[in-house]
């Protein structure tokens, strides 16, 4: 018999002995005890009364505590080891439970507010959905107070909601322009993707500034920068150091052997090198740092791109590469002429190089018009880009070529930015394409 049921079963007992007690009287002519014994009999009745009415209150308050997840009750004045002991196990184990999920949903929070990215999370059960959550960084930037419900965000906020309304809570990935405050807009990467969890639906919407985005990989890329010249420097200062250390300690000598003045004679042709090398990477920097504004003249593109691949002819045929020219436009372009032949010249010298040692050889360009900007593209079959380098092949200085300078693409994506554009590349197999996009 467990603890539960002990004291029951106790009050039942003394209840049938005051009842068999009180029958027992009557029968031996007892009036008095079995009256006695009655009204022991109706005591008993009002205490277990009371105990069971004790009991189920108990039961009651502690259940509606569960159920309200309100673990803030104090049962310390309560027997935790007798007729509640199974009760006490299921709160306390509950209340563990809560306090667990509890702090992880505080670490969670605490993450997404530490986050700089702004986080909506939107719960789409009903009409009007509810914000689910909003973190800190996404109130702060857009001075929004952290509204319960997507009407009051979209007051606040009408351009970005408009867009999702639009697109029917889709998943996203695009750009938007999002006024904060009185400043003028500025440019967001929007990304959205829906998920359900317990028959609810919802949909997670995460804005970056664009601005802040770009300004982390330039800082990338100057930490970068530095490290390439520094290993550049260093490539050609440790040596010519200790080559001159040696010599120093040569001249230090009152005659020189043959074999002394070979070592001289080699030494500084080691140093003549390593300075040759050096002057050549300074100017290689000089031209990527010290790039003038283009001068910009009305230019045929496809004129353009004649004359480049005219200059190159002699090269293309020595390496037996075929030139499949697609660029029939006849559109006239604002641009600098020699700047953007330096492009041309720069992406078909690469392809050169990528098609060294395949059997057949070829390139081809088009050219095309849309949303009132000009892709032209320049692909090759050639061995395609790793992927392990493909963050860093608009690196300066970064070459996979034994006698490559590393500044042809560096070079060529400034010289297209300066204009207004942009350039990118795409690989699929050994197919490599890099476009030029340019404003018209």
């Amino acid at each position: 018999m467990t603890n539960t049921y002990k004291p029951l079963f106790a009050r039942l007992l003394l209840i049938i002995l005051a009842v068999a007690g009180s029958f027992y009287a009557f029968m031996v002519h007892l009036p008095y005890t079995a009256c006695f014994l009655i009204l022991v009999f109706v005591l008993l009745l009002v205490e277990l009364f009371s105990f069971m009415n004790n009991a189920f209150l108990f039961y009651d308050k502690t259940i509606s505590a569960i159920l309200n997840n309100d673990f803030s009750s104090d049962f310390s004045r309560y027997d935790r080891q007798g007729s509640y002991r199974e009760l006490f196990k299921l709160y306390n184990t509950l209340k563990d439970r809560q306090y667990e999920q509890f702090t992880k949903e505080l670490v969670y929070r605490s993450i997404l507010n530490n986050i700089e990215t702004g986080v909506v999370i939107l719960k789409r059960n009903e009409a009007d959905g509810e914000i689910f959550l909003m973190n800190d960084y996404f109130s702060g930037l857009f001075e929004v107070p952290k509204v319960s419900r997507w009407n009051y965000l979209k007051k606040h906020l009408p351009a970005l909601c408009n867009i999702i309304e639009e697109q029917n809570f889709t998943d996203l990935r695009t750009s938007v322009q999002i006024k904060v405050g009185n400043s003028e807009s500025q440019a967001f990467m929007l990304q959205t993707s829906t998920t359900m969890a317990f028959g609810s639906t919802y949909y997670i919407i995460l804005l970056d500034s664009i601005q802040s985005v770009v300004a982390k990989k330039e800082k990338d890329a100057w930490i970068n920068l530095m490290k390439v010249i520094s290993h550049e420097l260093m490539n050609s200062i440790t040596p010519i150091r200790s080559l001159t250390q040696n010599l120093n300690e040569m001249a230090a000598q009152e005659a020189f052997t043959k074999d002394d003045i070979q070592d001289m004679r080699q030494s500084l042709s080691t140093m003549i090198h390593r300075s040759n090398h050096l002057q050549n990477f300074i100017e290689s920097y000089r031209t990527l740092a010290m790039l003038p504004l283009p001068v910009k003249t009305p230019t045929e593109i496809g004129q353009l791109v004649e004359n480049v691949l005219s200059a190159m002819a002699p090269v293309l045929k020595t390496n037996t590469i075929k030139v499949q020219n697609a660029i029939t436009l006849h559109q006239v372009v604002l641009l600098d002429e020699q700047q953007m032949e330096q492009v041309f010249i720069n992406l078909i010298t690469n392809s050169i190089y990528a098609l060294d040692g395949r059997p057949d050889k070829q390139v081809s360009l088009s050219a095309e018009v849309r949303a009132n900007r000009l892709f032209i593209t320049i692909t090759d079959n050639g061995l395609g880009i790793d992927k392990e380098i493909e963050d860093k092949i608009f690196m300066p200085f970064f070459t996979t070529r034994k006698q490559g300078a590393g500044i042809g693409l560096t070079l060529s994506k400034n010289i297209i930015e300066g204009h207004g554009g942009y350039l990118n590349y795409s690989t699929e197999g050994n197919t490599t394409s890099f476009t030029i996009c340019l404003l018209l």
